[in-house]
């Protein structure tokens, strides 16, 4: 893509949706937190699922201590690899309480030393909960900027590196919810949906997919 596209490219996806959103549901940095550790390998809408049970009944890290591991996994074994998720969110409510008084740090390094949390998972607390302009690379993101051209790369952190340089700073923070959404709804995996796109004509991939044909009358 370019370096001239960029700018109307964001401005475009900024128009049309000027105050974009996770889609995990969440009403404190903790509760974001532990859906987003959740959400791993997992859709936004099946953690959600999971958490409309557990966060009424236990949505701080003393209350997920006082669950159990049982307890734990018993409200979340809707969600893939749950075992797992069970013990780096327990392991994580503990060290919580033991060095940060129980409150969510706000720095990459302490975030990334708890247990589940990596960088993507830091990346997306950093941006959503403090508003710091980071950049969580998943799959989709991953695919709309090699695909589009705006951030090509061969691994989540090449993209990373090549979006944090690329993207303007008026559209950094909210940059990652924009470009999510449309590699969840347009530009999708098995064909990109060329003809619902407000940015296809910034960006590079060819041929566009035409819109399906009507039935034969």
């Amino acid at each position: 893509m370019k370096t001239a596209d960029i700018q109307p490219f964001f401005a475009t996806l900024k128009a049309a949706n000027p105050s974009p959103q996770t889609e995990l549901e969440y009403t404190s940095v903790f509760e974001l937190l532990a859906a987003v550790l959740l959400s791993a390998q997992a859709t936004d809408v099946g953690v959600n699922k999971a958490t409309r049970k557990l966060f009424p009944v236990a949505n701080t890290p003393q209350a997920i201590l006082a669950l159990g591991l049982e307890g734990l996994e018993g409200y979340i074994k809707t969600i893939g690899l749950y075992r797992s998720k069970a013990k780096h969110l327990m392991e994580t409510c503990r060290i919580l309480v033991e060095r940060h008084g129980g409150q969510v740090p706000d720095t990459r390094e302490a975030l990334e030393a708890l247990p589940g949390v990596g960088r993507k998972t830091a990346n997306v607390v950093l941006n959503v909960a403090f508003g710091q302009p980071t950049m969580a690379v998943d799959t989709h993101i991953f695919r709309v900027s090699n695909r589009t051209g705006l951030a090509p790369g061969k691994n989540p952190l090449e993209v990373e590196k090549q979006l944090m340089q690329r993207v303007p700073d008026d559209y950094a923070v909210d940059s990652h919810h924009w470009l999510i959404l449309l590699g969840r709804y347009v530009c999708q995996a098995r064909k990109p949906r060329c003809w619902e796109c407000l940015v296809s004509s910034y960006c590079d991939f060819t041929p566009k997919t035409p819109p399906p044909q009507g039935p034969l009358r």
